[in-house]
């Protein structure tokens, strides 16, 4: 029998695995599988724990010496806090920008190569670049940020939130008040108008500048076109205009050691031009406002008569009458007929009556409006000279049509102050008045608002925006230094003039409130030589009647840089009023007009204003930041007028430089940081308070 070989040679017996194998893998993949899944759910609610609750609410964006600008992702804000983070100088809202629903994480920086640059593309929306420069001289560090639409029509807007911030500066408003924080104002477009026609906007004088009690100073770029609106106590709001030509956002924010220095800082920038001084001897007279309503140039002269002989009879001293555009007209008018008169060798009456006006001293108004009724405007049309008026090309033969407007009540057309023989012919016009009548004050109005915008035209570049007004104190300068403009904004630095807007004859703060906010405001930005309201206000053009009104007004105007009336004295009240007017001319004379002569100097060399906030001697004391009826002069004498009716006695807080207060009624000396609670203040009296070293 064939010998059978073994086929398994090994002693350990042969055992068949297929059965036990298949089994046990089935069950380990099982097994692997779940541990997968619970593996990847376990990651995924890290990922998700780390982007909600782990990953740090702050980023750092750039770095300074002392600041930092942090990126917020939940608010969708930018931050700009110390370093040590145990300070916030602003918190800015871009969540506008984009989806706000959307969590960014704002860190890729796309210019990581320059540590004083940061670059990002904002979904897909807009770009970003954001510059740091640090002043170590002044301890100032600046971020200018620029947002660049990446598509036609996108609408950016950032806001800066109003929290333990008080925020100063942007645009006069009807009921002005200091600091902005109590304002609201609809998104509109920031440019001048004029609130008498348009009360919920932007007055004069406005600049693209607004500064922070915590040491910040915005400033927006001057040649772009934008809007503002203000959201009492939360947020201003800058907004640029959607358009094809895709607008960016353009302002820089500057941060410092306190609010005084952030404003010193600010100035440095603001300043292009040197500082030029007007006519300070307007300082010395009080402005009369002359109420005539006559209808010929002779009755204008007789009104002018009587009512200098009535300033002589009451012993008020020399000032300035001022005459409305209307009686201005008249007297032009008598003018040239007076010049064609004496060429006839007729008229011995108005021959005489001229040198009369001659030897007034007056001021006269002007405005760049012509009526469509007017001599001047049909020859115009005949003589190839209607591109003296703002106009536009007609769409079929390519003329000039003048653009129509309304002016007092007159359809009038508007000069083109960019057209240089326009200029010359309003300039030759003023020239003739000044040497026929004698006049050395001009006021300018009628420079507010934007002619094309408002009837919805497409203006010319060179006059977009309030760009007129610009253009207008060009020509006012060229006038003399004696103009006054009703409407100021980039010329703070010219030598003129400019009005306040004119306020209610009431104790609201639409009238005797807002005198002390609204000098605030227009010294902030520069305008420190301006012509306030009339005593007791002039916005209704009635007389005012209420004689604790009209004396209280009189007692803060007294310490203003001109004191101008509507009303006259002897038409308010007795012989208390007449003498109470006398006196505080006279202190305004003897007190009040060196010690702005004295610091007009330090504005020309430094800029600072003359009129100043409490914050100015104690820029870290938060009492300061919102004291709305005490300013001062310079940095010796501090007024607390009245403002209440009825009151004789009021609140006063003195600031604390390391030096003391003597009162100049009773020589009682306090220390800086004191509080006068019910500190009494009679009716014929003013708290003026001089400081000690």
């Amino acid at each position: 029998m064939p010998h059978a070989r073994n086929r398994n040679p090994s002693p350990i017996p042969e055992v068949t695995w297929d059965t036990g194998l298949k089994e046990m893998n089935e069950t380990w993949k099982g097994a692997i599988a779940c541990l997968g899944v619970a593996v990847f759910f376990v990651m995924t609610i890290g990922i998700i724990y780390w982007q909600v609750v782990d990953q740090p609410n702050k980023n750092w964006i750039l770095r300074g010496t002392f600041s930092g600008l942090i990126w917020e992702r939940r608010t969708h804000s930018l931050v700009i806090q110390t370093l040590t983070e145990d300070k916030t100088y602003v918190e800015i809202d871009v969540g506008n920008v984009g989806n706000p629903d959307i969590e960014v994480p704002f860190v890729r920086n796309l210019c990581w190569l320059n540590k004083t640059e940061f670059c990002y593309t904002w979904d897909s929306v807009a770009e970003v670049k954001i510059s740091l420069e640090v002043n170590e001289d002044t301890e100032t560090e600046c971020y200018s940020m620029t947002w660049a639409p990446v598509h036609c029509h996108v609408e950016l807007k950032d806001c800066f939130s109003m929290t333990n911030v008080s925020w100063y500066g942007g645009a006069s408003v009807r009921g002005q008040t200091w600091p902005i924080n109590d304002q609201n104002a609809t998104m509109q477009p920031f440019v001048v108008s004029d609130l008498k026609d348009n009360p919920s906007g932007f007055g004069s004088a406005l600049e693209r500048y607004f500064l922070g009690s915590s040491g910040v100073a915005v400033l927006v770029s001057p040649d772009i076109p934008l809007q503002l609106g203000v959201d009492s106590r939360q947020q201003f709001c800058l907004q640029s205009l959607p358009s094809m030509e895709r607008l960016p956002l353009q302002y820089t924010v500057c941060v410092a050691r306190d609010v005084k220095a952030a404003h010193q800082e600010a100035l440095q920038q603001l300043s292009e031009h040197s500082r030029e001084l007007p006519n300070t001897k307007a300082l010395w007279l009080p402005f009369w406002k002359l109420l005539a309503n006559v209808d010929s140039g002779p009755k204008v002269e007789r009104e002018l008569r009587t009512f200098s002989n009535r300033l002589r009879r009451h012993q008020l001293g020399e000032g300035v009458i001022s005459l409305n555009e209307h009686s201005t007209t008249l007297l032009s008018d008598m003018d040239h007929d007076y010049l064609n008169s004496r060429r006839r060798g007729m008229s011995k009456r108005l021959t005489r009556d001229l040198p009369l006006v001659k030897l007034l001293n007056i001021s006269i108004t002007l405005s760049p409006f012509l009526g469509v009724d007017t001599t001047q405007f049909h020859t115009s049309l005949v003589d190839g000279t209607e591109a003296y008026w703002l106009s536009l090309p007609s769409a079929s033969q390519g003329q000039l049509i003048p653009v129509m407007s309304q002016w007092r009540g007159k359809f009038c057309v508007k000069l083109n102050i960019t057209n240089p023989g326009a200029v010359s012919w309003f300039l030759d016009r003023v020239g003739s008045l000044q040497a026929h009548l004698g006049m050395e004050y001009v006021m300018l109005e009628g420079g507010e608002g934007n002619l094309f915008e408002e009837q919805a035209l497409r203006p010319p570049q060179v006059l977009g925006g309030d760009k007129y007004i610009t253009h207008l104190a060009d020509v006012a300068t060229r006038i003399g230094d004696s103009t006054i403009m009703t409407a100021g904004t980039r010329s703070s630095h010219k030598p003129l003039f400019v009005r306040m807007t004119p306020l209610q004859s009431d104790w609201s703060p639409m009238g005797l409130r807002a005198v002390i906010p609204s000098l605030l405001h227009h010294t902030l930005l520069g305008y420190n030589f301006l012509i306030p309201d009339a005593v007791g206000g002039s916005l209704s053009g009635d007389l005012v009647t209420d004689e604790e009104l009209f004396i209280r007004w009189l007692e803060i105007a007294a310490f203003l840089p001109v004191i101008s009336f509507h009303t006259p004295p002897w038409v308010c009240g007795e012989d208390q009023v007449l003498n109470l007017t006398r006196t505080y001319i006279a202190r305004h004379q003897r007190d009040v007009v060196p010690l702005i002569e004295k610091y007009a100097e330090e504005w020309q060399m430094t800029g600072n204003p003359i009129y100043r906030p409490m914050w100015w001697l104690s820029p870290s004391d938060p009492v300061t930041f919102t004291i709305d009826d005490q300013f001062l002069i310079g940095d010796e004498v501090l007024v607390a007028p009245v403002v209440e009716k009825g009151a004789v006695q009021r609140d006063i807080y003195l600031p604390d430089g390391g030096f003391q207060w003597q009162d100049s009624q009773n020589a009682q000396v306090f220390d800086g940081g004191t509080f006068l609670q019910d500190y009494p203040v009679p009716l014929e009296e003013v708290a003026v308070f001089l400081r000690r070293s």
